[in-house]
C-alpha cells in the first residue's frame, strides 16, 4: 500500500518556526509530526506501507534527506513530487499522479490521530473521521443507515452532522481518484481559485464509490502554536510506557515531572521541568521552570519560568518571562548589565 502525503504549504499559521522547516518536521515529542503521521498509518493498516510519496515545495536537500529516513524508518520506498503553486488540495493529490494507482492512502501532513480500528482495504473508499462540538468549523460528512457517505458538506451553518473529516483517505483503487482530480482541472472546476479534493469524492460518490467511514479516537491538530503544544503534551501522555528520556541526558540537582521527552545529550541543571515538556538534542536548561512546551535543539535555557511555549532551534534566551513563541537563531537577553 502507498501513502501520498501533500505538504507543499507555507504553514504561515506556524511561523516563525516554518520559517527554516516546514511544519510536517516540526518534532513532537521526539520525532517529526509526519513520522509519527506515518507510524500511525501503519499501526491500523494490515498490509505493509511499501512506498511513501512526499508532495513537496521548495525545500532543499535537507529536508529532502529528513523525508528520506522517515521513509526509512517506515521501511518504505520514496518519491517526491513538487507543486510549484498553490492550487488547492486536489492539486497537491494530483502532483503525485504517477503513485495514484492501487490501494492508496492519502494524508494531509497538518494533523495526527489516536485509533484503535483495523483499516478495511475491501471497501471501495474510507474517509476517517472524528465526532467533533462545532461542526460549522469543519468539513463534515452524512451518512445512510448503513453507514455508507451521502453527502459531504463544508462548514454547514444548520446542523448535519458532527462527523468531521479530517484529512486521511483511503482508496482501493488509485486510478479511479486520479481520474476524477484530472477531471477538475481539465475542466477547470474551482472553488475560489483552488481545485478541491471534496470535488473529486463527489464525483466518485456519483459514479457508484461508496465512501465508509473509520472513527478515530481522537484527533490532534498541528495548525498553530497552542494547538501542537496541546498535541505534544497529548503524545507524551499517551507514550508514557516508552523511554522517553535518553540515557546520555545530564540531569542535575533537577526535578523532572513526567512524562517529558528528553534528548541525546540535553544538559538540565538547576531546574523544575514538565510535565509535558519535550527538549531536543544539546539543548542546555539551566535554573529554570519549564512545562507544557516545546524546545528544539541546540538551545540555551537560563532563568526562565515558562509554559505553553515552542522555542526553536540554536536559540539562547535569558530572563523572566512566562510565554514565548520563538523560531530559530534567535537571542533574547533580559539582563541589564
Amino acid at each position: 500500500m502507498k501513502i501520498i502525503i501533500p505538504m507543499a504549504g507555507m504553514g504561515k499559521r506556524m511561523r516563525p518556526h516554518t520559517l527554516t522547516i516546514p511544519k510536517p518536521l516540526i518534532p513532537i515529542a521526539g520525532k517529526p509530526i509526519v513520522q509519527r503521521l506515518v507510524e500511525e498509518i501503519a499501526s491500523v493498516s494490515k498490509e505493509k506501507i511499501d512506498e511513501i510519496n512526499f508532495v513537496i515545495g521548495d525545500f532543499g536537500d535537507e529536508v529532502i534527506g529528513q523525508l528520506s529516513e522517515v521513509a526509512k524508518q517506515a521501511g518504505a520506498k520514496v518519491k517526491f513530487f513538487t507543486q510549484e503553486k498553490p492550487l488547492g488540495t486536489a492539486h497537491a493529490v494530483l502532483c503525485a499522479a504517477p503513485s495514484l494507482n492501487g490501494k492508496v492512502v492519502v494524508a494531509f501532513a497538518d494533523t495526527l490521530f489516536k485509533a484503535d480500528f483495523i483499516l478495511d482495504d475491501s471497501s471501495d473508499a474510507i474517509i476517517w473521521v472524528s465526532h467533533v462540538k462545532d461542526p460549522a468549523l469543519f468539513g463534515v460528512i452524512k451518512l445512510n443507515d448503513n453507514n455508507v457517505v451521502t453527502d459531504f458538506i463544508e462548514k454547514p451553518k444548520v446542523f448535519v452532522s458532527d462527523l468531521a473529516i479530517i484529512g486521511i483517505y483511503y482508496f482501493q483503487n488509485g486510478e479511479k481518484l486520479k481520474n476524477e482530480l484530472q477531471y477538475l482541472v481539465d475542466h477547470d472546476v474551482l472553488v475560489n481559485g483552488e481545485y478541491q479534493l471534496t470535488d473529486a469524492l463527489e464525483n466518485m460518490k456519483n459514479k457508484g464509490t461508496q465512501f465508509k467511514i473509520s472513527r478515530v479516537n481522537e484527533w490532534l491538530d498541528c495548525g498553530n502554536k497552542n494547538a501542537t503544544v496541546y498535541t505534544n503534551q497529548r503524545i507524551l501522555e499517551h507514550n508514557r510506557t516508552e523511554q522517553l528520556v535518553s540515557a546520555s541526558a545530564i540531569i542535575e540537582n533537577s526535578i523532572v515531572n513526567e512524562p517529558c521527552f528528553i534528548g541525546e545529550n540535553v544538559e538540565i541543571r538547576n531546574s523544575v521541568i514538565g510535565p509535558y515538556l519535550s527538549v531536543g538534542n544539546n539543548t542546555k536548561i539551566n535554573n529554570s521552570l519549564i512545562k507544557n512546551s516545546i524546545i528544539q535543539s541546540n538551545t540555551l535555557i537560563d532563568d526562565l519560568n515558562i509554559e505553553n511555549s515552542m522555542i526553536g532551534n540554536y536559540v539562547e534566551i535569558k530572563g523572566e518571562v512566562s510565554e514565548v513563541n520563538i523560531g530559530d537563531f534567535t537571542s533574547i537577553s533580559n539582563s541589564h548589565n
